[in-house]
Formats: structure tokens, sequence, C-alpha cells
């Protein structure tokens, strides 16, 4: 039994999937203190690299939400929404620590610095 060669890249892309699925699990709390210590321009800084890795983190997740995994490959279905799931979880996480730093700058830094 010969494999064609359009099987491959689905295979390959689903255990990519696995991989990042569980890279994308080790997750932190936000500690709120940490940002206190900042000034204005590192509190800006953080929430621009925030903003950068939410706006990846949902490119990644719909992309995995729009990938066609085929019938035939077991549980696909299940790790592609597994993956999407843990996207999910992980902006959820980048947005607490945006509030968190949100909150800090408006107490901390003058209206025209933000």
């Amino acid at each position: 039994m010969n494999l064609n060669s359009t099987t491959a890249p689905p295979l390959i892309l689903v255990m990519t999937l696995v991989l990042f699925a569980g890279c994308s699990s080790l997750g932190r709390t936000v500690d709120a203190a940490k940002y206190d210590s900042m000034t204005c321009t590192d509190l800006n800084r953080a929430m621009g690299d925030l903003a950068r890795d939410i706006s990846q983190t949902a490119i990644t997740r719909g992309k995995v939400a729009n990938t066609n995994v085929p019938r035939w490959l077991l549980g696909g279905s299940r790790v592609k929404t597994a993956v999407a799931n843990r996207e999910t979880a992980r902006i959820d996480r980048l947005k607490q620590q945006q509030d968190a730093i949100a909150a800090v700058r408006a107490r901390k830094c003058p209206r025209s610095a933000n």
C-alpha cells in the first residue's frame, strides 16, 4: 500500500499542532505587583508586546480552526479543537496581563503618556 504525497502534509500538520498544543499549555498567573516597579515607558512597551502576542495567537487560532482535517485521520478533529481551545485560553491569560498593565498605567502615568 503506497501513501499518496497528499496524505503527508495533513499528518505533519496534525503532529505539529499536537506539539504546539503541549507548549501552549504552559500557563502563568498574572502578578500585578511586578508592574508597579515599571516606568511608564516600560508599561507602554509591555502593553504593545502583549497586543502583538494576542494578535499572533489569534492568527494561529484562526489558522488551526480553519484547517481541514481528513476524516480518515482518527482524532484529528479533537486535536484541532484542543489546540484552538488552548490558544483561546492563552489569549485570555494575555488579556488579563494587559488589563493589569492598563490598571497600573492608568494610576501611575500621566494622561499624555497613554
